[in-house]
């Protein structure tokens, strides 16, 4: 029996993205990516699905970019929609990518997004197949971090004061049904010109909301989904050396996260065999 492997990691491998082309403008682009989804999205979950019009002096139409978490449902919606109209009343080509990855690229190891975390997740277990608990969510200090950084606060020009926030979080998540469990921590911290309490509130709501997605997303990255067929999942947790212990909850939130940018778009620039 074949296993298909999943983590909970940014995709990047060629054999893992499908090109499609000859998409004609019969219909809208909404209801064309729509209709890539609902056909694509049949054979596994969905890193990326990606709609470009075509470029001068190509005919009307459209392309599409489709990046699967496994290479074999990737392998296996090539295989079964090339060549057919499924949506449209012409046939479409269908090519999984051959562009050359630079070998550090192959072996980067991104985690994926909280949003992604939380869509994988609910596809292979469903919505009631795992929990997250926070077990830590405190605002740390100069002294608890140590070292002899910048005070917290300090005045500016125009009434304002400049202050930094920093909030650490432990969290554990659970896979109840198949009796795993991991912990991870996660440190945010923020620099802002503060010009009132509401001001203030709002910084540490968003602080809060953003370290406790930080923990859940490095908890998830040492998650393995093992696919057996048959809708059949099971779960492993690579055990790692920072691996928490229950009665290792304290000084934990040494570690340094910074508030992360954005997220961009990634350009893909691939070629098809």
């Amino acid at each position: 029996m074949e296993v298909d492997i999943l983590e909970f990691k940014v995709p990047v491998e060629n054999n893992k993205t499908v090109f499609v082309w000859d998409i004609q403008p019969s219909h809208t682009e909404a209801n064309i990516y729509d209709g890539l989804f609902r056909v694509f999205s049949s054979f596994g979950p969905l890193y990326l699905l990606k709609l470009s019009p075509n470029a001068p002096p190509n005919p009307p139409g459209f392309s599409a970019l489709i990046k699967f978490y496994s290479a074999a449902q990737a392998s296996k919606a090539q295989r079964q929609t090339d060549g057919r109209s499924l949506f449209q009343s012409s046939p479409l080509k269908v090519r999984l990518s051959s562009k050359h990855t630079p070998h550090f690229l192959s072996d980067s190891s991104r985690p994926l997004s909280h949003a992604h975390c939380l869509e994988l997740a609910n596809h292979c277990l469903g919505f009631n197949g795992w929990t997250s608990d926070i077990i830590t969510l405190k605002e740390l200090t100069d002294g608890e971090e140590g070292d002899e950084e910048e005070e917290e606060e300090e005045e500016e020009e125009g009434g304002g004061r400049r202050m930094r926030l920093r909030f650490g979080c432990l969290l554990q998540l659970c896979f109840p049904r198949h009796r795993r469990t991991t912990r991870a921590a996660a440190v945010v911290e923020d620099c802002f010109t503060c010009t009132g309490p509401d001001v203030l509130l709002q910084k540490r709501c968003k602080i809060h909301k953003m370290v406790r997605e930080k923990a859940l997303v490095q908890a998830f990255s040492r998650v393995l989904l093992l696919l057996l067929g048959e809708g059949k999942v099971m779960v492993e947790v690579n055990q790692t050396s920072d691996q928490f212990l229950p009665e290792q909850t304290e000084g934990v939130l040494q570690v340094r996260e910074f508030v992360p940018d954005e997220e961009e778009d990634e350009e893909w620039d691939l070629t098809v065999s």
